[in-house]
Formats: structure tokens, sequence, C-alpha cells
């Protein structure tokens, strides 16, 4: 398997870019036949998702605009637990479906928080997509409707995902090597 070095850790392929695109391509058709008919806007969750929202956004057919949220969460390889707002939402999303495009869910901290926010700025409905969703620690009631790929509860880079801002380059996912 090929390996990489990113600062002090090691990283081998687990998940070829082939298989997520097609990932991605499956959710793209399912929200092609969903959406067809409403107002949709995409929020892509800064940095990590935004490698999937434009590979997404690119094979969306439907009349639909995108913007960005900007949070962090991480330090290292471990989710913080606290969430700040960097960059905060920029368009009316009243009376619009809202589509919450995220890189990955783990613990869900992060996808709570935005549906609560976004829910104060009275959207129709609101749904969450994933590329990668960890089932093993996700234990919220927030319902994850479009997900690309499950995986196990590993650090993982690459594909917009990085450790310490590096790695988002890499068009594979490289699991730690521990």
């Amino acid at each position: 398997m090929k390996k990489v070095k990113i600062l002090d850790k090691e990283f081998e392929v687990s998940i070829p870019s082939d298989e997520i695109q097609d990932a991605i391509q499956k959710i793209a058709d399912r929200m092609n036949v969903d959406f067809a008919g409403k107002e949709i806007i995409f929020l892509g969750i800064l940095n990590g998702a935004f490698m999937f929202a434009s590979d997404l956004f690119k094979k969306i057919n439907v009349d639909c605009r995108i913007t960005f949220l900007k949070l962090a969460s991480y330090e290292g390889t471990r989710s913080t637990g606290t969430l700040k707002r960097l960059i905060g939402l920029n368009e009316d999303v009243s009376g619009a479906t809202v589509v919450i495009l995220e890189d990955i869910v783990d613990t869900g901290h992060t996808i709570v928080d935005i549906v609560k926010q976004l829910k104060g700025y009275e959207p129709k409905e609101i749904k969450v997509a994933t590329m990668f969703l960890k089932p093993d620690v996700y234990d919220k009631d927030v319902k994850i409707d479009y997900i690309g790929m499950e995986i196990p509860n590993d650090f993982i880079v690459g594909y917009g995902l990085d450790y310490d801002g590096y790695g988002r380059n890499l068009a594979d996912i490289y699991t730690l090597i521990k």
C-alpha cells in the first residue's frame, strides 16, 4: 500500500480516489431526484468539506446555490469538543432547503451545533450530507440523510481532511498507522 508521512505521523491508503468519486456520484444521483423543484442551498463546512462540496456540486443538475461556513473543532488528531464559528452564514436561507455538506461526521457535535443554529434562520428543511461517517462513535439524534461511506473510527487524512493543516491535497484517503 502507498504510504505518506505528514509531520510526525505515517499514513497508508485506505480509500482510493475512484471509490470516493463513485460514492459522490451515488449521492448526487439521489439528490438530483430528491431536490427536483425545490429551492436548494448547499452549505459547505470549511475547511474539510471543500473537495466534497466541489465534486458533488458539479454533479448536481437542479437549480441551487452554494455557500460556506467555516468552523473548527480539531487540534492534531483529536476533536477538541469545542466548536468555534469562524465565518458566519451570509445567505438568506429562510424558506429554502438547506443541505449541510460535511467532510466527516464522527461524534456529531459539529452537526448538532450547525443544525441548531440553522433552525434560527427558518429554513423550510435541513438535510445533512457527509462524505464519511464513523457510525461507531456517532451517537446524536440528527439524521444523516446522505452518506458517502461508513468508515471505522480511525484518524484519516486526504480529500480535504487534514492533520494540523497538512494532507488536505491528497486525492485518496489515508489512515493513520498505529
